[in-house]
């Protein structure tokens, strides 16, 4: 029994027994007063039926007593012991006894209490998580023994590690690049922060990161380790180097034709106009100058167009067939010209897009299978479904492009063959127009090649309802 219910107890038994010998005391007292056998028996019964009156009484008063007294105490005691475990929920009678209702509503306010503290810690805490794993960083914790304590799922996926390969684990004995251990060990043993951009390779590829590590605080300037926040800036490096190109590409494209119209002028103001055959092969000569820098212009203009967030094309249900038809005669005379051969596969579809968008779409591809092959070489143009889809393949059997230029061949002033797509007028921005011009279309444009044996680009538009 608890201390309280033995005292409880112990005080009633001792107050039963002081009953009972108090009855004792006057029974004995009151014996001699009986003389005959009659009065004796009847004596002894009276005696009897007192002392059960008195334990009958006795126990109702002791049932009352631990009912009224020990019970909430023990409810009480109980929902203590429930809350010293964890269980906020418990809670105790409050409909008891005078004396204990305040202590049930006390320990019941600081059960609800308890419960509201812990209600917010765990919300807290999942906030912390949901905010720690779904952030566009990764982001590690090492103690101050160097042992991993925390990280996210962003770090993982970018290292290909699993939790358990790090949690624990020495941060020297990680699986991870030289650049990024070096700079956490630096951070590590200097206990100040730093910023760096580290570069390091993964197969073929190139991977940049953005890092930043900063000691870890605790009350009274304790040092608890330190904290390490990185983030893939690939793409951006990517994009500025793009920006790059494509000023040192525009400046050099430029300068091409006007450096040609500049010294053609200037002979010719110097006394070459004279000269009749001179001055006709010279004004040819910036005539083609001239256009070609129109034609620069033109291409620079519909690029910044169609780049434009939130450009659209008037998509309306548009004969394929027909557009790939109408494509092939506006590239026939540079066919005839190399006396290369065509051949057309064509399903009669019905496409969602614009019919001008997808004429310029076929003919950019066209006119670069007709200049990256060589004269009486063949092109082949199909049509043909696909699921929900129209798909057109552009075949030819020219130089091919290698694996490692595939992934550029999309981009701005890209060129597989600088020499020979500048000597036939090439400006190297048709394929970016082509690329953004099928996604406004909702499609999606591959490419497959082999070098020396030629290229297949594949256009995938959405079918017409």
């Amino acid at each position: 029994m608890r201390p309280f219910r033995q005292r409880l107890l112990s005080n009633f038994f001792i107050w039963l027994a002081t009953l009972l010998v108090g009855l004792y005391i006057i029974v004995t007292q009151l014996f001699p007063l009986y003389q005959s056998s009659a009065d004796l028996v009847e004596f002894w019964v009276m005696t009897a039926i007192a002392f059960l009156v008195v334990f009958f009484i006795a126990a109702a008063i002791g049932y009352r007593i631990i009912k009224v007294h020990l019970a909430p105490i023990d409810n009480i005691t109980e929902t203590a012991q429930e809350l010293v475990k964890g269980n906020y929920r418990a809670r105790a009678y409050e409909e008891s006894a005078e004396g204990s209702v305040p202590l049930s509503s006390t320990i019941n306010v600081l059960a609800r209490s308890l419960q509201e503290v812990t209600a917010v810690r765990e919300m807290e805490e999942e906030r912390l998580k949901t905010l720690i794993e779904t952030m566009g960083s990764g982001l590690i914790m090492i103690d101050r023994q160097g042992k991993i304590s925390l990280s996210n799922k962003y770090f993982q996926d970018e290292f290909e590690l699993r939790s358990e390969e790090l949690i624990g684990k020495f941060y020297g004995l990680l699986p991870i690049p030289d650049t990024l251990a070096s700079f956490i060990e630096k951070v590590f043993m200097t206990e100040t922060p730093a910023r760096e951009q580290l570069h390091y390779q993964v197969g073929i590829n190139s991977r940049s990161l953005e890092v930043y590590g900063a000691p870890v605080i605790g009350k009274h300037d304790a040092w608890l380790g330190i904290v390490i926040v990185l983030h893939d800036i690939t793409e951006l490096k990517r994009l500025e180097q793009i920006r790059k190109d494509f000023v040192a590409n525009v400046s050099h494209e430029l300068r091409t034709p006007v450096t040609s119209l500049k010294g053609f002028s200037e002979t010719l103001i110097d006394g070459a106009y004279k000269d009749e055959s001179t001055l006709l092969s010279f004004l040819e000569i910036i005539l083609t100058e001239t256009n070609r820098l129109e034609r620069l212009i033109e291409e620079l203009l519909e690029l910044s167009r169609v780049e434009q967030s939130g450009f659209e094309v008037d998509a309306q249900p548009s004969d394929m067939k027909a557009v790939i038809e109408y494509a092939i005669e506006l590239v026939q005379p540079g066919i005839e010209e190399k006396n290369m051969q065509l051949q057309t596969f064509l399903e009669p579809l019905t496409v969602k897009g614009d019919a001008n968008r997808l004429v310029q779409i076929l003919m950019n591809l066209l006119s670069n299978a007709i200049a990256y092959s060589a004269a009486e070489k063949t092109i082949t143009i199909s049509l043909y479904q696909k699921k929900n889809y129209a798909v057109i393949d552009v075949a030819d059997e020219g130089i091919g492009i290698g694996p490692n230029e595939l992934n550029r061949l999309f981009e701005r002033f890209y060129r597989v063959d600088k020499a020979r797509s500048r000597n036939s007028g090439g400006t190297g921005l048709g394929l970016s127009i082509v690329k953004h011009l099928v996604e406004a279309h909702h499609g999606k444009i591959e490419v497959k090649s082999t070098p020396g044996a030629g290229s297949v680009f594949t256009i995938y538009l959405p079918l017409a309802d």
